[in-house]
């Protein structure tokens, strides 16, 4: 599912965080959005999903306009995102979050990529640790049926195994019918497995193409 933005700005109240922005994220691929701080990024995918307005621009999937689409009717079409909130529901056990999102019912997937999660599926999430609770809200976006998937810093609080398996996850199934866009700070496993690279750098995109390429500049690609 093709996404294109085309001079998007937006932003909170008074302030404007993107600044036009032109992006395109080709059906299939594996997209990394990189930056600092205060460089756009989390606002780039709150737009996207539409829980942000755009001021000015448009966005397009799959040929439709959804530039004032619901997040609502963006989610039913198929667009799922992962906040860095952690959006789980605490009151309710893993495999109950699990279970809401698993189309088919099948939890084998989340298990799979995180198989710490098979001993706690009678726990409620609200007694999990941070890290414990971002594997369930990643493991949800794994078993849902998605176009595009929005993954908002998905490394954070994970520990150096889990975050290499669910990268490891994401390229042994991807498919054409799926594209992620993730947000990270942390590079080495994003890079490792991303087609194309954005960096945003206050609200502006200031390098555009493959990992080999953005390493290879170290002046671009400067800190995280």
């Amino acid at each position: 599912m093709t996404l294109e933005l085309h001079g998007v700005r937006a932003g909170y109240g008074s302030v404007e965080v993107l600044h036009g922005v032109d992006l395109a994220f080709p059906a299939g691929c594996i997209v990394a959005i990189v930056g600092s701080n205060s460089a756009g990024k989390t606002t780039l995918l709150r737009c996207i999903a539409g829980l942000i307005a755009t001021r000015t621009g448009t966005i397009r999937w799959e040929g439709r306009d959804i530039t004032h689409s619901s997040a609502y009717e963006r989610a039913a079409h198929g667009m799922v995102l992962v906040p860095d909130e952690r959006n789980v529901f605490p009151s309710l056990t893993v495999r109950e979050n699990l279970e809401l999102f698993a189309g088919d019912g099948d939890l084998g997937p989340a298990i799979d990529t995180f198989p710490a999660l098979g001993a706690m599926l009678a726990r409620r999430v609200g007694t999990l640790s941070g890290g414990e609770r971002q594997m369930v809200a990643l493991a949800r976006a794994i078993i849902r049926p998605a176009g595009l998937v929005l993954l908002d810093e998905p490394s954070r609080g994970l520990s150096r195994a889990a975050n290499s398996g669910f990268y490891d996850r994401l390229t042994s199934t991807r498919s054409a019918e799926c594209t992620y866009i993730i947000v990270e700070q942390y590079l080495e496993d994003v890079l490792r497995v991303a087609d194309i690279v954005y960096r945003l750098q206050r609200g502006r995109v200031v390098f555009a193409g493959e990992p080999g390429e953005l390493s290879r500049r170290p002046a671009v690609a400067g800190n995280p």
